[in-house]
C-alpha cells in the first residue's frame, strides 16, 4: 500500500515535470538566440543550443513516467487478482412482492392541477 502511494506521488511529479519541460522547449524553427539576442545562445548553452539538454532531460522524465505507469498497472492487476479471489455473490435475488411489502400511493388533489 505504501509503495503504491509512493509510486503514485512520483508519477504525478514526473507528469508535472514532463509538461514543464515540454512547454519550456521551443520548436525547431525558433532559435534560442532570438530570446537572448544575437550569438548569446552559444555562450549560455554552447554551440548546440538549449535543445540538447532539454531534450535529454525530457526523454529521461518520459522514460521514468513510463516505468511508473507500468508499475501502477502491475499493482492494479495484483489488486484485481486479490479481489477476484474473494467469494462475492454475483447477483442478489430480489424478494418477491407480497402482502408484507407496503406500497403507498400518493394521490394529488384535483385542486392542485393547473386549470386552463
Amino acid at each position: 500500500m505504501i509503495y503504491e502511494n509512493l509510486i503514485l506521488l512520483v508519477h504525478v511529479l514526473l507528469a508535472i515535470g514532463v509538461v514543464a519541460f515540454v512547454l519550456i522547449q521551443r520548436g525547431k524553427g525558433a532559435e534560442a538566440g532570438a530570446s537572448f539576442g544575437g550569438g548569446a545562445s552559444q555562450t549560455v548553452f554552447g554551440s548546440s543550443g538549449s535543445g540538447n539538454f532539454l531534450t535529454r532531460s525530457t526523454a529521461v522524465l518520459v522514460a521514468c513516467f513510463f516505468i511508473t505507469s507500468l508499475s501502477l498497472a502491475f499493482i492494479a492487476k495484483q489488486k484485481a487478482a486479490n479481489i477476484a479471489g474473494i467469494d462475492i455473490p454475483s447477483s442478489v435475488e430480489a424478494s418477491p412482492v407480497g402482502s408484507d411489502v407496503p406500497v403507498s400511493v400518493i394521490e394529488s388533489p384535483a385542486s392542485a392541477l393547473p386549470t386552463e
